[in-house]
């Protein structure tokens, strides 16, 4: 069965992103099974996976109204080497058309059933807003993943979202967990930082990765050319952090299969 998570954050520009295009290019390079898909009416997944968002005829928009299948939807991210299904603007559409349609929170979890088998992880991409499109993603999914930065208002943010999740588990999605909370754009030297990368140490405990993805400039670079970092820059921090992170989360699942994952994981914590 496979491993649902969806990567959220109502608050916009933290990276998730950023992390689901380069999770997804980790994970697959693991030779693991990967789908990623594209809940964003921005694209930015989409593009960032080597595809052009413009000239695409069918997408998630179509697989969420039921018009067309998650199949016909898939394409292969030749850039990520992982299966992806693809947004554009054209699913800035779909929260109005879905609301008067039946079981609307559900409709991603209901197509998704089909290919579900299909895969080991599958990564929702899920827009920076706490609106029907994210709450389908986090009914679609087992877990939840959190990129925050460590700073003052994330926090608060993050607050809103726990409640959220609380609210869906209750009412639409009882298996429904946080999978963990990713620590992005770190800068060590930032003293703000490191204090709130303590408080939610101290408050999430072991929820909270022990992966930490920092600023770099090769993780910002490589969307412009529609490509994952790993093969952009593969031995650019950025990448090494993604690669441990995807290690992080294999031992967190196949604790007994990954030990080279691990030991790189342990490599760059050093």
């Amino acid at each position: 069965m496979a491993k649902i998570l969806a990567i959220t954050n109502q608050k916009g520009g933290v990276g998730k992103t950023t992390t689901s295009v380069n999770l997804a290019a980790s994970l697959e390079a693991a030779k693991r099974r990967v789908l990623l898909i594209d809940l964003d009416p921005q694209g930015n997944a989409t593009m960032g996976s080597g595809v052009d968002k413009s000239g695409l005829q069918h997408t998630v928009y179509q697989a969420l109204l039921g018009s067309r299948s998650m199949a016909e939807v898939r394409i292969l991210s030749t850039s990520g080497k992982f299966d992806l299904i693809p947004a554009n603007r054209e699913l800035a559409g779909a929260e109005i058309e879905m609301v008067d349609l039946p079981q609307r929170e559900t409709r991603l979890k209901a197509a998704l059933q089909e290919m579900e088998s299909e895969y080991e992880f599958i990564l929702i991409d899920c827009p920076p807003a706490l609106n029907l499109l994210t709450l389908n993603g986090l009914c679609a999914a087992n877990a939840v993943m959190i990129p925050m930065q460590c700073e003052y208002y994330a926090l608060e943010g993050l607050s809103d979202l726990v409640n959220t999740i609380k609210k869906v588990r209750a009412n639409l999605n009882p298996t429904l967990e946080i999978e963990g909370l990713l620590r992005t754009m770190f800068d060590p030297r930032n003293i703000l930082a490191q204090q709130v990368s303590d408080q939610l140490q101290q408050h999430f405990g072991e929820k909270v990765y022990r992966t930490v993805i920092p600023r770099n400039v090769r993780l910002a670079e490589a969307p412009s050319f529609g490509i994952p970092a790993l093969y952009h820059d593969k031995l650019s921090k950025g990448t090494q952090a993604y690669l441990a992170l995807a290690g992080e989360m294999l031992n967190r699942h196949y604790p007994s299969i990954e030990p080279g994952q691990h030991d790189h994981e342990q490599k760059l914590e050093a």
